[in-house]
């Protein structure tokens, strides 16, 4: 990306740095730090990549997220893939010189009970075959961990190996890098309908032109649902209001990431902390929420979910009752309505994470808030990922519904959807985020909660 003031056309898009290519290897859709790292590591190998970005990189969930780059907690199946991550985000901060503001910081879940105790040792237990770091640390051993905090905290599960980088940073780093290698990232280039002959993708329409493409990989967050449905494709992905803020400078008195049912807290490289409130989501009300609400039943009868339902969804956005499931090539789609999904802060959640950080730690007084924001996780109903070849049509693979854990494991599967469209064995069982799990009658088996 260039380091220049981006010029805008009269639509509110970026005008795009450089001209649409006519044919490549792989076509992106979506400039994320999935697409991104996907496009980096094509590119890499030799492929011709044109990564595609309605609105800007890093607009949405990519630079919006907690900045956590975390093995701790995960579902079993994506600890390795965490694991290769962690390397990777290491590797790269090495080769951009630092600016991911990637770091060792250690992640810390706070236990309030024994019951809280009891279920981070049974996810210690399975994934310590991994080689996780993690270990349980008694009251003592979190009060010296996390600063001498107020609060009602018996003890906690710790990875002192977990790390963090800064997402409105890191990932616009990634998309030069992966310019850098030879990929085309083209923002304010929304991508309307795949191209198919026969069947298989052929290409990609956008907004500006046709784009011949051996290959494509759908990684577009909350709107990667909405896009798959215009071609047939059905997937139960939701996507769930998230709040989170920046505090201005404080006194450092946590040195790592920790989080309760309620609060989530890390420090940041400015000085300040993100702070965010914990299993809290709001769910607006649409047509998808409302035919995959069954699916969803079991995970909200689990109770581990703190999501909450509210009015129909702001015109515009994904599942709004407005926006249409299906358009021509030739007109305008509901990505170029709406080019960011911006959602604003839920304001009551703001003022009580800032007090309740207040509350942790009295000696930092007074939380100066430096900005709030809010993003729209995408989700599915056993809170793992899709990434997968789509059957129904054949030359497309999709990354999506990452649950919130999309940022720091994104690196990783960024490198192995490259793997992917080179038909290269990916180096981990993805049976676990099989597209045809919601099709097949399998029975859905959530993540932990954790």
């Amino acid at each position: 990306m260039s380091a220049t003031i981006p010029q805008f056309r009269p639509d509110g898009a970026p005008i795009p740095k450089s001209p649409l290519p006519d044919a490549v290897d792989l076509a992106v859709i979506g400039g994320g730090v999935i697409g991104v790292t996907t496009a980096f590591f094509a590119a890499r190998a030799g492929l011709r990549v044109v990564v595609l970005e309605k609105g800007r990189v890093a607009g949405e969930q990519s630079s919006r997220n907690w900045g956590w780059i975390r093995v701790q907690g995960r579902d079993i199946a994506e600890v390795p893939i965490a694991l290769e991550a962690q390397e990777l985000w290491q590797d790269l901060d090495a080769e951009a010189g630092g600016k991911l503001g990637t770091r060792q910081i250690g992640v810390t879940y706070l236990a309030r009970d024994e019951g809280d105790m009891a279920s981070y040792q049974r996810w210690i237990d399975r994934a310590r075959a991994h080689g996780v770091s993690s270990v349980m640390l008694d009251q003592a051993q979190m009060q010296d961990r996390l600063g001498h905090p107020d609060g009602p905290w018996i003890g906690a599960l710790h990875t002192p190996t977990d790390m963090k980088a800064e997402p409105w940073v890191a990932v616009p780093e990634l998309a030069r890098m992966a310019e850098a290698e030879g990929a085309v990232v083209m923002e304010g280039c929304a991508v309307r309908t795949l191209d198919r002959e026969g069947g298989r993708v052929t290409g990609v329409v956008t907004e500006l032109g046709r784009v011949r493409a051996e290959q494509v990989v759908l990684a577009g967050g909350a709107w990667s649902s909405l896009f798959l449905r215009r071609h047939g494709v059905d997937i139960p992905q939701l996507s769930v209001r998230s709040t989170a803020l920046a505090t201005g400078p404080l006194p450092q008195v946590l040195n790592t990431a920790c989080v309760d049912d309620r609060m989530a807290m890390r420090p940041r490289d400015d000085g300040g902390y993100t702070l965010a409130p914990a299993a809290f989501g709001e769910l607006f009300l649409g047509p998808d929420t409302l035919r995959h609400l069954r699916r969803y039943l079991p995970l909200a009868l689990t109770g581990e979910f703190d999501v909450h339902l509210r009015p129909p969804a702001p015109r515009g956005y994904p599942d709004a009752f407005s926006t249409p499931r299906h358009w021509r090539a030739d007109e305008q789609s509901p990505f170029e309505r709406m080019r960011v999904l911006n959602p604003s802060p839920n304001a009551e959640k703001v003022a009580e994470v800032k007090r309740r950080f207040a509350q942790a730690y009295p000696k930092v007084g007074s939380v100066p808030q430096q900005i709030a924001w809010a993003g729209m996780i995408d989700v599915l109903p056993d809170v793992v990922p899709v990434v997968d070849h789509v059957a129904a049509c054949p030359g497309l693979i999709v990354a999506t519904g990452m649950c919130g854990h999309g940022f720091g494991i994104g690196p990783a599967f960024g490198r192995i959807l490259a793997d992917m469209v080179q038909g290269r064995d990916p180096g981990h069982d993805l049976s676990r985020f099989a597209m045809a799990r919601f099709s097949d009658g399998s029975r859905l088996r959530p993540g932990p909660n954790i």
